[in-house]
């Protein structure tokens, strides 16, 4: 059986806004801080999980400005329409949307999101150049994504967990390790109408307060597609021994590393 990524996210969502998974609201603000909106501006956010980037640029733009979230798990969508209202932010949509067919014009946004999104389609910059030419002259597109050594070290102690049970669905590289360093972002953009790409790294270590924390993040994120295709029994060893490995090594904190990468559409040459 395999899962897809909306069905991983959609099981996910139980526990995606879960306290030991709160890095994903401060990595969403840092990726809307970089752009530095104005009030009034167009945004679209793609991939937009439960909402922690597009809230806060509904936040930015105020009531004259226009957020628009997307994403393929609905149950995300609900999590982030739910957040909206209890926030009272009425500039924010959210609908369900594929990165791989969008369908808006050219020039629509003021800006583009991607937050731990672009890894998800084989062809990233083929993806990164649709995303920029949904930006307006003078606009700017934000993609987000992890850096090296994510949540390590738990990590790897959960694959080989992983490979104990079921080796076919031991992983050996993920998606996003292709682009967990500056200069490998900064060339999705090489085929996008842009200019100067700025990138920033950001080393940073998440705290797990119990060796449960380690487990809700498993349940909240990307590794809930792998733990879906496990009988109830394995998911159960996968389970223990990644708690009884945790305490014995005194595992505190993960490692979530990110790259924020921010571009804007190269000026148009007067003949």
């Amino acid at each position: 059986m395999t899962i897809t990524a909306a069905a991983t996210y959609n099981a996910a969502a139980d526990s995606y806004d879960a306290p030991p998974l709160a890095f994903r609201e401060r990595f969403g603000r840092r990726t809307i801080d970089g752009l530095a909106l104005t009030a009034g501006s167009r945004v679209l956010d793609v991939c937009c999980g439960s909402g922690a980037s597009a809230l806060a640029a509904a936040e930015q733009v105020g009531p004259a400005g226009s957020v628009l979230g997307l994403d393929l798990a609905d149950d995300l969508l609900a999590l982030a329409r739910t957040k909206a209202r209890r926030l009272g932010l009425r500039n924010v949509h959210f609908e369900q949307g594929d990165l791989e067919a969008l369908d808006h014009r050219t020039g629509s946004f003021d800006a583009v999101v991607c937050a731990f999104g672009i890894f998800f389609v084989p062809d990233m910059a083929g993806a990164v150049a649709r995303l920029m030419r949904l930006v307006r002259p003078g606009g700017a597109l934000a993609v987000t994504t992890w850096g090296p050594r994510q949540f390590e070290p738990a990590n790897g102690a959960f694959w080989e967990a992983v490979r104990g049970e079921a080796p076919a669905l031991h992983q050996t590289s993920k998606p996003w390790e292709r682009i967990t360093e500056p200069d490998s972002l900064r060339a999705l953009f090489s085929g996008a109408r842009g200019g100067k790409v700025v990138v920033q790294a950001e080393e940073t270590m998440h705290p797990l307060a119990a060796a449960d924390d380690w487990w809700t993040i498993v349940l909240g994120s990307g590794y809930r597609g792998t733990v879906e295709q496990l009988d109830p029994e394995a998911r159960e060893r996968v389970r223990r021994r990644m708690l009884e490995w945790i305490e014995r090594h005194g595992v505190t904190a993960v490692e979530t590393n990110v790259l924020y990468a921010v571009a804007r559409p190269a000026p148009h040459r007067v003949a």
